[in-house]
């Protein structure tokens, strides 16, 4: 089911942390920073499928909730909130530097994108899973991002690998797609290479803007 631009505004408004006191939303636009809040989507560069993921689980590996990679542009399992890993001074709306660890929480089911060393269903590489809850987490939601090329913070049109902080793998999809309970969707896991099928664009959703007097997270 589609969500509209409005729909995640009012969500955002209802979550934002009190003391963020500037306009609570920006819609997206080439080359906006990517803040602390901001809820998007991450678009497989060569595929242009959409990081994805559902109340399903895997049938295999960790049986936890599985993740995907989605052909359609207009699914609202396909947004993730950016967050700041605890014990951090990353406040909402700081911009987000390269290699920074950072967390993508699922909006829909509020799980953690995760990952471990369990076999991935399709291709046997490392397991990408959702994890978790509001109140729990640990350091299997942990990646660090790493932006292609000069820049210095995380803007919408940078090309970006995501490397899982507990196993070095990359965050990867490809070709390779489910014939079942996810039939068209791609399998989505973590390999160790850095290769072409590692880079992720942020598309679609609802940027929050830079607080003001606050600087860049690191």
């Amino acid at each position: 089911m589609a969500i509209s631009f409005f729909g995640l505004a009012i969500f955002l408004f209802l979550t934002l942390d009190s003391d963020f006191t500037s306009s609570p939303v920006s819609a997206a636009s080439e080359g906006v920073q990517i803040t602390y809040g901001s809820v998007i989507k991450l678009m497989h560069e060569r595929t242009k499928f959409r990081l994805h993921s559902h109340d399903v689980p895997y049938g295999s590996g960790s049986g936890q909730q599985s993740v995907t990679g989605f052909p359609n542009v207009d699914d609202s399992n396909s947004y993730w909130i950016v967050r700041p890993v605890p014990d951090t001074n990353a406040q909402q709306g700081d911009t987000i530097k390269g290699g920074t660890i950072i967390k993508l929480q699922h909006m829909r089911t509020r799980k953690w994108l995760h990952s471990h060393l369990h076999a991935s269903p399709i291709s046997g590489n490392m397991e990408v899973s959702c994890f978790g809850s509001d109140g729990e987490s640990d350091t299997g939601d942990f990646w660090r991002l790493e932006i292609e090329g000069n820049g210095k913070s995380w803007r919408q049109d940078q090309r970006v690998r995501l490397r899982h902080v507990d196993t070095g793998g990359y965050l990867h999809s490809h070709d390779k797609k489910y014939t079942r309970i996810a039939g068209g969707q791609q399998e989505v896991c973590g390999v160790r290479e850095k290769r072409p099928d590692n880079v992720w664009l942020a598309a679609e959703g609802v940027y929050l803007p830079v607080a003001e007097s606050k600087h860049a997270s690191s």
